[in-house]
């Protein structure tokens, strides 16, 4: 169901209003013990049980707040008899007991925040047989482990919420975790997810938003690790700023994408703990307009749920962990409804996104962002990382070369073929006449100068990629040094445009090159270098994670046995009226000599790959 801001997203009221819009339509889907919110049919990794406590948890992480700001949800009544039949052995929807490494782990943290934040609306409700039975039910995290990564958070906040409620807990397994959530920590605020693990939104939506609930939860007790926790995020988020385009919409990067606007829980929380070096106004504009641009995008259902996907209902793109009622871990973005009217966050005047430098060099990612002041388009150019998971399409969300605000990223349909695979922003390698395509997964070695990105990969044993990327806007250049022991096909993708009905293409004369235009931008690839043809390839329908129909300009040539080298521009322009603009490779900072190219970074730098 498209919907649009009919009101405006503005005060403290608006944001209660757009809660209560976004939660209302659960009433009917309660069990009748109030214990379970199943959602949809769709399959996930646990079973249809625990993915009803999934849904009637998530949805707590936006009426928590609520609550404690003096709010009120006629959906809390169903709560506390959810919570005492969930809770209750005897009853047929018991929440049950827990394993190790259980998604309902996961699902005990917003009790522990609910307890220490709003006791007399979820602890002093309940009897004492029950208030029992909460906290034996909560209290098998004591018991079991939790995945050695942002999980660890879950165990912390139950305990914290148990101390604050004047509980038995585990201190010494709550300072564990602590500390081995520290051992994360890289540099500049960055954690990575685990130790080796990606940084991508479980930094700003999981990390920071954890330890920014702790730091001001714990803040007496606790005054140096939540001092440290402050400064930390302070650190992060002038490197966040940069995933922010202009009119609201967050950079689609990584897993877990279904998660939407819980991109903008960072901002809540930096607001919530009361952590300064971002202006008030710059805050609340962050949120508000993250906000304004989701409600806008047909993200609901035809009876007002949140469904699976990212800028529309989307299960191809979704992670083996999404049910249905995943998506309203959401909600961790109405953390200002706990701010009182008068706090600097409500009563700060609105204000854009301060100015930005055009590139923002984020190492402990492994990005480079760049930002195009005249379209807002926001591109994160991509090293790759050294270590890989097993994830859903994890090559599609952390190894494509360019991450887009205005085209998203696409993720293979299926194995067979260019438009299977929606390869956009990516090299594809074939074995001759197999037509099953290889992508970049790992990395052996990776490096950033400026805004020159590079990346040593291996696709098979004997084939060994090189790639340069000269990041920029609206054109950025890739080059490759292939050495080959097989005969491959090779197809290079630039942006992936979305489409409608219209579709304006062309072809650049004396070279290979293609490009299209439409409502939603424009997107072209250009040879330098060893490409022999191109092709605007049609992916598969609801590839693309912001479009479900794209058109992808794709270069494509077929490589011999030995080394080669290959060289692209590519070109991408979500504006509305977008076209191709001539280039030449010395204006995007590359010449192309009979022995050598020769890249030069914004810097003045230069790198010199020989010619073989």
């Amino acid at each position: 169901m498209k919907t649009t801001v009919d009101f405006p997203l503005q005060t403290r009221s608006d944001m209660a209003n757009v809660l209560e819009r976004l939660v209302s339509p659960l009433r009917p889907f309660y069990s009748r013990g109030g214990a379970r919110l199943p959602l949809g049919g769709s399959g996930v990794s646990y079973p249809a049980t625990v993915a009803g406590l999934e849904g009637f948890s998530r949805v707590l992480w936006g009426m928590v707040p609520l609550l404690a700001g003096g709010g009120s949800s006629e959906l809390w009544e169903i709560v506390l008899d959810g919570i005492r039949s969930g809770t209750n052995p005897e009853h047929e929807e018991y929440w049950g007991e827990v394993s190790d490494y259980d998604q309902r782990l996961v699902e005990m943290a917003v009790f522990g925040y609910a307890l220490a934040l709003i006791p007399e609306q979820i602890w002093e409700p309940l009897r004492p047989e029950e208030r029992e039975r909460l906290y034996r039910w909560l209290n098998q995290i004591n018991r079991h482990p939790c995945y050695d990564c942002n999980w660890l958070f879950f165990h912390v906040l139950v305990n914290v919420g148990f101390r604050k409620t004047g509980l038995p807990y585990d201190a010494k397994q709550l300072e564990r975790n602590l500390d081995r959530l520290d051992a994360f920590y890289l540099e500049d605020g960055w954690y990575s997810d685990g130790i080796g693990g990606h940084s991508d939104y479980y930094v700003p939506f999981a990390f920071h938003y954890y330890g920014l609930l702790y730091a001001s939860m714990m803040e007496e007790e606790d005054p140096k690790r939540s001092r440290v926790f402050k400064e930390r995020a302070a650190a992060f988020a002038g490197d966040f700023l940069a995933w922010f385009a202009p009119d609201g919409a967050a950079l689609p990067y990584g897993r877990s994408l279904a998660y939407r606007f819980a991109q903008s829980a960072f901002w809540s929380a930096l607001a919530y703990a009361g952590v300064e070096g971002v202006p008030a106004g710059v805050l609340k504009g962050l949120v508000l307009r993250n906000l304004r641009w989701w409600l806008n995008q047909p993200i609901r259902s035809s009876d007002g749920l949140l469904t699976v996907g990212y800028a529309y209902p989307n299960l191809v793109m979704a992670e083996n962990y999404n049910s249905p009622g995943s998506p309203y871990w959401a909600l961790k973005a109405f953390l200002p409804l706990a701010l009182p009217e008068d706090h600097p966050f409500w009563t700060a005047e609105e204000l854009p996104l301060p100015e930005l430098p055009a590139l923002s060099i984020q190492r402990p990612a492994h990005l480079v962002l760049a930002r195009d002041p005249g379209s807002g388009h926001v591109a994160a150019f991509n090293t790759g990382h050294r270590g890989t998971n097993e994830h859903t399409h994890t090559s599609a969300k952390y190894e494509k070369f360019v991450y887009s605000t205005g085209f998203g990223f696409s993720v293979p349909r299926g194995e067979w073929g260019l438009a299977q695979g929606a390869f956009d922003s990516m090299l594809a390698l074939s074995e001759r006449g197999d037509n099953l395509y290889r992508v970049r997964r790992r990395n052996l070695d990776t490096s950033i100068r400026d805004n020159v990105l590079v990346a040593l990969w291996k696709p098979w044993s004997d084939v060994e990629v090189r790639t340069w990327i000269v990041a920029g806007l609206p054109w950025h250049v890739r080059i490759h040094r292939i050495w080959t022991g097989r005969p491959l096909e090779a197809a290079e993708g630039g942006f992936a445009l979305g489409m409608e009905t219209e579709l304006a293409e062309w072809t650049e004369a004396g070279r290979a090159g293609a490009g299209a235009a439409s409502s939603y931008g424009a997107s072209g690839v250009l040879n330098l270098l060893g490409y022999r043809t191109a092709e605007l390839i049609r992916p598969n329908a609801n590839t693309n994670v912001l479009h479900p129909r794209t058109v992808l300009p794709t270069l494509q040539t077929s490589l011999e046995p030995g080394v080669h080298l290959l060289a692209a521009a590519v070109y991408g322009d979500p504006s509305p009226g977008a076209s191709w603009q001539p280039v030449t490779p010395e204006s995007l900072g590359v010449v192309i000599g009979e022995r050598e190219i020769v890249l030069t970074t914004c810097q003045g730098n230069e790198t010199r790959i020989e010619l073989e």
